[in-house]
């Protein structure tokens, strides 16, 4: 039968059927009427951006894989095995960033980050301020503040990349790599630095770092300390070691104790700008850690094997901590001007570590 232009027309213009709700029965959508979101509980009382694209983007047999994993490695293992670390929780999805970082966030933080160490390196150079620097710092700057950013490369690229492959959701995912992120992107800022400091000073070194992270005995501590880290295989371990250890007692001790605090003193005002800023990313990342663990302290089934565990790991890695911050003390006596103690910004250092401890409900062990 052949359908003419004009029926094709009036067809056209008839009106649909209509159908109640009751009548279309199975046509109805599962929750059509509702005006809550429920695929998550957001932690506050609206979603936030940072909620909608990263909480539970990546499934699990546990959430919504009925299936299980869709893939294995070759010895088996299927995607994100929760036995990648010995520490356990009820829900792992629970955790939230309190950061809420995500792709855009983070470069719009590290670009930031960036025009402000550009600009502050530019205002220097135009009003000769390194003209003013002590000779004494120069050497320090040239070799002890150019070797950190070899502890911040090896942080980032060999701990925190692979940690946030094993964690168990995309939430720990994203945490981890903006932690990954801050430490490559502040060890490119130093050896930037460096370079834009070769141009300033006839008799800077700029290859001179290198030879102090692999050969300065005050170094040797850091170094073996670092490399060791990059071996730790359970995921959760590396990253609550490195940022609740590591961190306070060498990190911080370095950065904050002795750069932040002796750099004006010899007529530098730039370098504490440039060191500042990993010392607020580690502000970031300790903040997002001190939850991330924190609901696992406090799990309702496994709060005491947990506690347990990040006991054992503190006994583990507080003295090598402790001792690769003590070798570091020579540093505090070769710029001219002494106006810190060693052992007064490793007591402050050591005070820092000891508060973080206790915030997660922990005992930091005695000093070795």
């Amino acid at each position: 039968m052949v359908t003419t232009v004009q029926e094709k027309k009036e067809g056209a213009s008839a009106p649909r059927p209509q159908f109640t709700n009751a009548e279309a029965g199975a046509l109805e959508f599962p929750s059509s009427t509702s005006r809550e979101y429920n695929y998550y509980k957001p932690a506050r009382l609206r979603r936030t951006v940072y909620e909608d694209v990263t909480v539970e983007v990546q499934p699990d047999p546990e959430h919504y894989l009925s299936q299980g994993w869709l893939y294995a490695f070759a010895d088996g293992q299927a995607g994100y095995p929760q036995e990648w670390t010995v520490l356990r929780s009820s829900n792992w999805h629970a955790f939230r960033d309190p950061n809420e970082e995500w792709e855009r966030t983070i470069y719009v933080h590290s670009a930031r980050v960036v025009h402000q160490i550009g600009q502050s390196i530019e205002n220097a150079r135009l009003n000769k301020a390194f003209a003013r620097w002590d000779p004494s710092w120069v050497r320090q700057v040239e070799g002890h503040v150019g070797a950190w950013a070899h502890a911040e490369h090896g942080l980032g690229m060999h701990v925190f990349v692979p940690a946030q492959r094993d964690a168990p959701t995309n939430m720990h995912n994203n945490a981890i790599s903006v932690n990954s992120m801050h430490k490559l992107r502040f060890a490119q800022d130093l050896i930037l630095y460096n370079l834009a400091l070769s141009e300033e000073f006839d008799d800077f070194d700029g290859a001179r770092h290198r030879q102090v992270w692999m050969q300065d005995p005050a170094w040797q501590g850091v170094r073996e300390l670092v490399e060791r880290l990059t071996a730790i295989r359970d995921w959760a371990e590396a990253v609550f070691v490195t940022n609740f250890v590591f961190e306070p007692l060498v990190g911080v001790l370095f950065r904050s104790r002795f750069v932040m605090q002796v750099a004006a003193p010899h007529g530098d005002f730039t370098t504490p700008t440039v060191v500042g800023a990993g010392e607020a990313d580690y502000a970031r990342d300790l903040r997002c850690s001190r939850d991330m663990f924190a609901l696992l302290v406090n799990d309702a089934a496994h709060a005491e094997h947990n506690r347990q565990t990040l006991q054992e790991w503190l006994g583990r890695w507080t003295p090598p901590a402790v001792e690769a911050a003590r070798r570091l003390q020579p540093l505090w006596s070769q710029p001219n001007q002494r106006l810190v103690r060693f052992e007064d910004s490793f007591g402050e250092a050591d005070t820092q570590y000891r508060s973080q401890i206790r915030e997660l409900g922990l005992d930091a062990p005695e000093e070795a």
